[in-house]
């Protein structure tokens, strides 16, 4: 990864760049190489995605606009380390209901939603269709579900193979527990609201204060999806990678 930040200031042939705002695409393959605001830094995930993500000392500003500035950036190379992932148990299992496939092609006012950092990288979200009740898990474009985020609920069209689902977040009783669990039920969330910064999935609760909102985590063999109540790219729970998810409107979901 790369890693650049980037403080307003005049310097003679300096080049003038638009700042990026919070969580804003800022480079990648086809797309100018940007600066973020203040208190945020350019992070490469792969040649074709760069994002601002918060800086060591900057928290999320969700809703402030980015003003443009003359200024000069600094890029490096961040490599981050983490834990091998653990196998879980596998969830009980069930025949999962009706046999009329998600179409493949993204049906109007729906989106995909995706990872796109390593180590899974255009990975999609769905629910896991042999479990009870269905976890959500970051996996194969070929069984992406389609989703739009509607009254703080994130919904998935199911398409007539068996009612709209809507994605659930645990309710923890301790509030300081670094992963929630999320699965899919036919009933809305009780838990928290769901929204889109941008592109990005965020979802924020009450009674936890969470450092950043867009901040996931994907674990196991099975790659379930987590809620990450701790710092961003931060003492990694084992097994787990750090993920921001985000909605893509291309009529197929590719890899």
């Amino acid at each position: 990864m790369r890693v650049s930040s980037a403080l307003p200031v005049f310097v003679a042939g300096a080049t003038a760049q638009v700042v990026k705002g919070p969580y804003e695409q800022c480079g990648g393959q086809g797309v100018p190489d940007a600066a973020c605001q203040n208190g945020w830094q350019c992070t490469t995930y792969n040649p074709y995605y760069a994002q601002c993500i918060p800086g060591p000392t900057s928290a999320p500003a969700p809703g402030t606009n980015s003003i443009p500035s003359i200024i000069t950036t600094t890029r490096s190379t961040l490599v981050t380390i983490t834990t091998a992932p653990t196998i879980t148990s596998p969830p009980t299992t069930t025949q999962a209901p009706g046999s009329n496939p998600t179409p493949t092609t993204l049906q109007s006012g729906w989106y995909w939603i995706r990872a796109v950092a390593s180590p899974n990288y255009r990975s999609y979200l769905q629910p896991q269709p042999t479990a009870s009740p269905q976890s959500a898990i970051i996996a194969s474009y070929r069984n992406a579900g389609q989703f739009n985020v509607v009254s703080g609920q994130l919904i998935q069209n199911k398409f007539g193979n068996g009612a709209n689902t809507y994605l659930h977040i645990e309710n923890p009783t301790d509030k300081t527990q670094r992963k929630l669990k999320t699965w899919f039920e036919t009933t809305p969330n009780t838990y928290g609201t769901f929204g889109f910064q941008g592109d990005t999935l965020v979802w924020s609760v009450e009674d936890i204060k969470r450092p950043n909102t867009a901040a996931w985590l994907v674990c196991g063999e099975g790659k379930e999806l987590f809620v990450n109540t701790g710092a961003f790219l931060y003492d990694t729970p084992a097994g787990c990678f750090d993920h921001t998810i985000h909605s893509y409107g291309g009529s197929q979901a590719d890899v």
